[in-house]
């Protein structure tokens, strides 16, 4: 069988020694130690584990790590690489848009997607398009409000 050598991980190559079949949720945790990326359902219903996939948000827990090879893959840790909020995140900070924090990394990689559509989303384009994302704390009156926030300053990929 195939193995996965190189991914494109948060703007860098990434050697990896992984069955094609594997779901990309688990190599970027086990294997390459991203542990933003939650697992939550494993079943692609809650969107913990959504990362930008070619700036796409994609539910890692059911795509195949064979099936982005070749493709830009940014999770949540790639959002600052020089320690430098990205607009989204910084946006859920100020409208205190988290609780407990689990779904928070898939929620702003949600958002990211959104805007990079959707640049000045109306309310219920916002709701529309983070339909999915599970947020067991009830933020999502914050979570709008933290996307509408940063669509104003750019909150796109």
């Amino acid at each position: 069988m195939a193995r996965v050598t190189e991914l494109s991980v948060n703007g860098g190559r990434r050697r990896i020694d992984a069955d094609p079949d594997r779901t990309l949720l688990s190599v970027l945790r086990d294997d390459l130690d991203l542990t933003g990326t939650k697992y939550g359902c494993g079943e692609g219903q809650c969107a913990a584990c959504t990362v930008l996939v070619d700036g796409v948000a994609t539910k890692s827990c059911l795509t195949k790590v064979g099936a982005v090879a070749g493709k830009r893959i940014v999770t949540i840790e790639g959002l600052a690489p020089e320690g430098k909020l990205h607009p989204v995140q910084q946006a859920f900070l100020d409208a205190d848009a988290m609780q407990c924090g689990y779904c928070t990394p898939g929620m702003i990689l949600g958002a990211v997607a959104l805007l990079g559509r959707t640049p000045n989303p109306t309310e219920a384009e916002i709701v529309t398009g983070m339909n999915g994302h599970i947020c067991r704390c009830g933020t999502y009156p914050r979570v709008v409000r933290a996307i509408h926030a940063a669509a104003g300053k750019g909150g796109r990929a």
